[in-house]
C-alpha cells in the first residue's frame, strides 16, 4: 500500500515440479474456508482477491503482464524447496527491473535470528526458549486498512479448485468444531485467554477437558493470526509484570512451534530423513494390518483409538494424545515415523510443514532434543493418568461408554459378566489389542539395541 499503486492481492495454489508438498485433504478443506473468509474481508474494504493455480513463476509472469506490476511482495517460506523456488523467482524478477520484497509472515523471529553463544543455531529446546524470552518483544500491530484499491484482474473460482471434499463429503464433523478465518482465530484466542489460561499448565494434558488447550494451531498454521498477536494478547491478560504459570507454559508452546521452524530451516530434509542419522539403522517393520488398525482407531487400546477417531472426525487431535498415538505407532508397532507423519499430514487441519515432522521425530526418538526411544508410553496408564474422567474415550469410543472406569482403558481385562453388563463383546463391538503391551515393549527395546549396535559398527 505504501507504493500508492493499485494492488493485486494474489493467492497462488502452486502446481508443477517446483511446488511444495501437496496439501493433505484436511488442509484443503481448511484452505477453502480460509480463502472464503479472506475474500469477504477484502471485498468489504472495496478490494478483490485474485486466485490462480499453476507453476508459481508462470502465474507471476502472467499477473505481471496483465497488471504491469512494478513491485512484488510475499511472505517467506522456510522449507528447502520453497526457499529455492523463491530465491529463483526473486533473482528473475530483479533482473527484469521489478522491486521484490519478502517478509516474515508467520514467526516471532526468523530461524537465523536467535543464535547460541558460539554463533550456531539451537538444537535443544529449553535454552532456545530461555533465549527467546530474553530477547523477544512483540512489535506494535500494524493498522488494518479501511479501504483497498485493487487492479481489475480475472480470478479463478474456488469451486473450480474442488478443495471441499465431495463423493463422499467426509468433513461433516469439521464445521461444528472450526471457524476458519481471522474472525474465528480472534474469537478462539479471546475465549481461551478469558477462561483457560490460569489452569493451562495442568489442563493442557487433559483431553477430557474440552477447553484445556487453545485450539489456535490451525489458525497459526494458515496465517489467520500472527504469533505476535497471540503473544501481545497473552501479556495484556496478565496482572503485574510477571507471567502466570499458565501463561508462561502457553507461550513456551508457541515457541515450540518456532523451534520446529529453526529445525526445518537448518535441517533441510526434516520431513524425509532422520535428524539423528543413527535411526537409519532402525529395523522398522512393515505391517499393513497393524497400520490400517492404527489409522482407523481399531488398535484395541481405547486412548489410542479415541485419538485416531477424533482426528478423522474433526481434523485435529489433542496434543497429549498425539504423543500417545505416535509412540504407539513407532514403538508398539515398530512402524516408521514417516508413515505416521504422512497420515497426520493428510488428516490434520493444522498439518504444518515444520511442526508435523519435528514432532513425529521428537516422539520417535530420531529428532532434535527428542524423547529417548526407550521411553515407551504405556497406553493403559497414559489413558488413566490424563483422561481422568474417562470422558474423552467415552466420547470417541462410544461402544465402551458403559464400561466401569476400572476397565475403560484395558477392556480385555474386564470379567465376562462386566463385559456383558456393558453390552460389549470383544472382537465384535470393539477389537482385542493388536499386540500385548509387554510384548511390544520388549520388541521395541530389542529393536533399539539392534539400532545402537549397527550404528556403532557403521
Amino acid at each position: 500500500m505504501a507504493t500508492g499503486q493499485p494492488l493485486v492481492l494474489l493467492y497462488i495454489l502452486e502446481e508443477g515440479s517446483t511446488a511444495p508438498r501437496a496439501l493433505g485433504r484436511a488442509s484443503q478443506w481448511w484452505l477453502d474456508k480460509s480463502l472464503r473468509s479472506l475474500n469477504t474481508a477484502v471485498v468489504s474494504r472495496g478490494g478483490e482477491l485474485v486466485l490462480r493455480c499453476g507453476p508459481v513463476q508462470k502465474v507471476l509472469d502472467q499477473i505481471i503482464d496483465e497488471s504491469g506490476a512494478s513491485h512484488v511482495f510475499w511472505n517467506r517460506r522456510y522449507d528447502a524447496r520453497g526457499r529455492k523456488t523463491d530465491e529463483a523467482i526473486k533473482t528473475s524478477l530483479k533482473e527484469r527491473g521489478i522491486t521484490v520484497g519478502s517478509f516474515n509472515g508467520r514467526l516471532l523471529t526468523e530461524p537465523w535470528d536467535i543464535q547460541t553463544g558460539s554463533g550456531g543455531w539451537y538444537k535443544v529446546f529449553t535454552p532456545y526458549w530461555k533465549r527467546v524470552r530474553e530477547v523477544y518483544a512483540p512489535p506494535a500491530p500494524a493498522k488494518a486498512p479501511n479501504s483497498l484499491i485493487c487492479a481489475k484482474l480475472k480470478s479463478e473460482s474456488l469451486e473450480s479448485w474442488a478443495l471441499h471434499p465431495e463423493r463422499p463429503d467426509w468433513s461433516a464433523g469439521f464445521a461444528p468444531v472450526w471457524t476458519p478465518g481471522e474472525d474465528g482465530a480472534k474469537a478462539r484466542l479471546k475465549s481461551f485467554l478469558n477462561s483457560a489460561v490460569p489452569a493451562y499448565a495442568d489442563d493442557r494434558n487433559r483431553p477430557d477437558i474440552d477447553r484445556g488447550t487453545s485450539g489456535l494451531s490451525p489458525h497459526l498454521r494458515w496465517g489467520e493470526i500472527s504469533p505476535h498477536a497471540v503473544w501481545r494478547a497473552a501479556l495484556a491478560q496478565q496482572e503485574g509484570a510477571s507471567l502466570s504459570r499458565g501463561a508462561e507454559v502457553f507461550l513456551s508452546e508457541i515457541v515450540w512451534r518456532e523451534f520446529s521452524y529453526v529445525l526445518l530451516y537448518h535441517a533441510e530434509d526434516l520431513t524425509a530423513a532422520n535428524y539423528n542419522r543413527n535411526f537409519d539403522h532402525m529395523p522398522w517393520r512393515t505391517d499393513a494390518r497393524a497400520y490400517k488398525a492404527w489409522c482407523a482407531g481399531q488398535t484395541g487400546y481405547p486412548v489410542v483409538d479415541a485419538g485416531m477417531r477424533q482426528l478423522w472426525q474433526t481434523g485435529w487431535m489433542h496434543n497429549r494424545v498425539r504423543m500417545i498415538v505416535a509412540s504407539f505407532l513407532t514403538k508398539h508397532l515398530l512402524i516408521d515415523w514417516r508413515r505416521g507423519e504422512d497420515w497426520f499430514w493428510d488428516t490434520l487441519v493444522d498439518a504444518d510443514p515444520a511442526a508435523n515432522p519435528a514432532s513425529w521425530q521428537w516422539v520417535a526418538g530420531s529428532g532434535a532434543d527428542a524423547a529417548p526411544y526407550f521411553r515407551i508410553f504405556n497406553p493403559i496408564t497414559q489413558g488413566e493418568k490424563f483422561d481422568v474422567t474417562g470422558a474423552y474415550v467415552r466420547k470417541w469410543c462410544p461402544e465402551l461408554a458403559r464400561l466401569p472406569d476400572k476397565f475403560l482403558f484395558s477392556p480385555w481385562t474386564a470379567p465376562a459378566q462386566v463385559l456383558k453388563d456393558s453390552g460389549l463383546t470383544l472382537g465384535k463391538h470393539y477389537p482385542a489389542p493388536v499386540i500385548a503391551h509387554n510384548t511390544a515393549r520388549d520388541r521395541a527395546l530389542e529393536a533399539y539395541t539392534t539400532l545402537k549396535e549397527k550404528a556403532a559398527s557403521a
